[in-house]
């Protein structure tokens, strides 16, 4: 890929660009915003954000298979699925074999689950992002996915798994091996 940087030698060359301040400016006002939702659900529900946006895609839903949920979450079915289980171990949530097909198992609100969304009026930092990018428009969302798209593969992270928000799973293989790499 690029030249490795070593940044104690080139932290001057950022001197005055204001195009790579405003990335980080903006990356740190999105990771304080969800950080914040996240410690006010955890605060006021109990659950992470990112359990809760899962929760909230339940309350019309019905039932949904987890392949369901994550297309509703725009997220890895990995991912949802550790969200699930976290879930149904405090009873949000039942699992259950999907009797149309017994491979499948569908997931439901229980109503613990909905009884703990009713305590929640804002709308999941995840909804807030959401909403942002249906403003945008899809040219602008086009380039900006193509843009943070770049920036994955330039700091060589496209092969970790996106979890979702501030919510910790299982390590990927990735992150293991560069853990075991790193000794």
């Amino acid at each position: 890929m690029g030249a490795n940087i070593n940044f104690r030698t080139t932290s001057g060359r950022w001197n005055g660009d204001t195009h790579a301040r405003a990335v980080l400016d903006s990356i740190r006002r999105l990771v304080r915003m969800l950080r914040e939702a996240s410690r006010a659900s955890e605060q006021t529900l109990g659950i992470s954000a990112a359990q809760r946006f899962v929760l909230e895609r339940l309350v019309d839903a019905g039932k949904l298979t987890i392949n369901q949920l994550a297309e509703r979450t725009l997220t890895h079915q990995s991912s949802v699925s550790v969200v699930v289980g976290k879930l149904a171990k405090q009873s949000l949530v039942s699992r259950r074999r999907a009797m149309h097909d017994g491979r499948a198992v569908e997931i439901a609100l229980t109503l613990k689950g909905r009884e703990l969304l009713r305590r929640q009026s804002d709308p999941a930092p995840q909804d807030r992002l959401l909403e942002a990018l249906g403003r945008m428009g899809l040219g602008r969302r086009r380039t900006l996915a193509t843009s943070l798209d770049a920036l994955i593969r330039t700091l060589r992270l496209a092969d970790e798994p996106p979890a979702m928000f501030f919510e910790e799973g299982a390590p990927s293989p990735v992150s293991r091996a560069r853990k075991a790499a790193r000794g």
